[in-house]
């Protein structure tokens, strides 16, 4: 079966994109063809004429647009306007958490409001647009949950034939979700590392293409889109911290590029944030490589946690988070389940806001960090929330009222 075709295509709307650089070697590779990881087998990067998109793009034009993914076309990779993909990328809010985090100068950039009710759905809709402007026809790819359930809503829209991997325990709702928007699923007996390895054994064999995090270069700009809403949202500026659910890390490398970009462009300043690696204690390979000051996370054995998206044993990306997180000043940190789920209640009873088990894992790290001195109560904070609590199992609500009995209004 053949996946893709290199393709040289010609241009229909302005477009900035110069190469690829592989992130660990500066190798350069040509753009508008189909490519993996480099030849170091490393994450590759798109670079633009920044130059260029400063001439033409001055930012009071982003104003008159509409507030969405597309929003940013000329810092995004897609050269055909026939390619771009949507289900309606809206920009995400920010949402205080007045009580649960004990001030508003904590937001929750709330990202289960996007299709398929996760931060997915950015990253997901520009590799599947690049994938299919590149001529691809079938993909595979490993998930923990949410990103399979993106890649199938979108390759579904395109009329890519998709297969996907997940863990045996993957909840059941992502499961069918998936299955439901067209993708074959399959559980697999192991993690989210050994799906992947049946995802790359299959793609070596020229069966799909590989699309597992950070192994083509697409999801990156889409996730990198959450770094420049955030920065026009605060009025181009940029917290004093960012707590990041961080299993392979996309997001967080696309924002700290994100940063770098709008700084060239002349729309922010030097200025960062200290960004926080937030993992689970049960699958800490990014805080464990922090903790020890090297650049690379070896595997985490027996992972586990309720935060499934996070439960990420090898990043292939684990240089870039760990040189990110270290260049702001922050660090990686990890947080056990109690406090997780704790977090998740608080936030739900006390501020109304239905975070994901990630989610929480933010709320529950700030927390800790507050409690050390880590940040300051008066700095501004923001927290990812990547998913919709929906998704996830909640504790059982029993009462239950006798319509036909006399009816204590006093016990109520």
């Amino acid at each position: 079966m053949t996946f893709g075709s290199n393709l040289n295509l010609n241009t229909d709307r302005p477009t900035f994109v110069t190469h690829l650089e592989c992130s660990m070697t500066g190798e350069r590779y040509e753009a508008d063809r189909l490519h993996g990881l480099s030849r170091v087998g490393r994450p590759l990067l798109v670079r633009y004429d920044l130059e260029a998109v400063r001439a033409n793009l001055p930012r009071p034009m982003l104003a008159a647009r509409p507030t969405d993914l597309w929003r940013w076309r000329e810092l995004l990779p897609v050269r055909r306007t026939e390619n771009i993909v949507s289900l309606g990328e809206i920009e995400t809010p920010l949402i205080p958490l007045s009580r649960s985090a004990g001030g508003d100068t904590v937001l929750v950039k709330d990202e289960g409001r996007l299709p398929t009710g996760s931060f997915k759905a950015r990253g997901l809709v520009m590799a599947v647009a690049m994938a299919k402007e590149l001529g691809v026809r079938t993909i595979a790819m490993p998930t923990n949950g949410n990103a399979g359930a993106a890649l199938a809503a979108y390759a579904s829209r395109v009329g890519i034939e998709t297969i996907v991997f997940c863990p045996e325990d993957t909840p059941e709702v992502n499961v069918r979700e998936i299955a439901l928007q067209g993708a074959r699923v399959y559980r697999v007996n192991g993690l989210i590392d050994d799906c992947g390895a049946i995802v790359g054994k299959g793609a070596a064999e020229g069966r799909w293409f590989d699309l597992s995090t950070l192994k083509e270069p697409y999801r990156i700009e889409g996730k990198k889109t959450m770094g420049l809403e955030l920065a026009a949202q605060l009025g181009w500026t940029l917290p004093d911290a960012i707590f990041y659910p961080t299993g392979g890390g996309t997001g967080l490398i696309g924002m700290w590029k994100a940063f770098d970009e709008m700084e060239a462009l002349g729309w922010i300043g030097s200025e960062r944030p200290r960004m926080y690696a937030v993992q689970a204690s049960g699958c800490a390979p990014i805080v464990r490589a922090f903790e020890e000051g090297v650049e690379h996370a070896e595997r985490w054995e027996d992972a586990h946690t309720v935060a499934a998206g996070i439960r990420v044993p090898r990043a292939v990306g684990d240089f870039l988070i760990l040189r990110a997180v270290r260049a702001s000043g922050g660090k990686a940190l990890g947080v056990g389940d109690p406090a997780i789920l704790k977090a998740v209640d608080d936030c739900a009873r006390q501020d109304g806001l239905l975070l994901c088990p990630e989610g929480g894992a933010t709320l529950a790290a700030y927390r800790e960090a507050l409690r050390t001195g880590e940040v300051d109560a008066e700095e501004k904070v923001v927290l990812f929330n990547c998913a919709t609590g929906l998704k996830y199992p909640m504790p059982e609500a029993p009462n239950w009222l006798d319509r036909h009995q006399p009816i204590d209004f006093d016990a109520l």
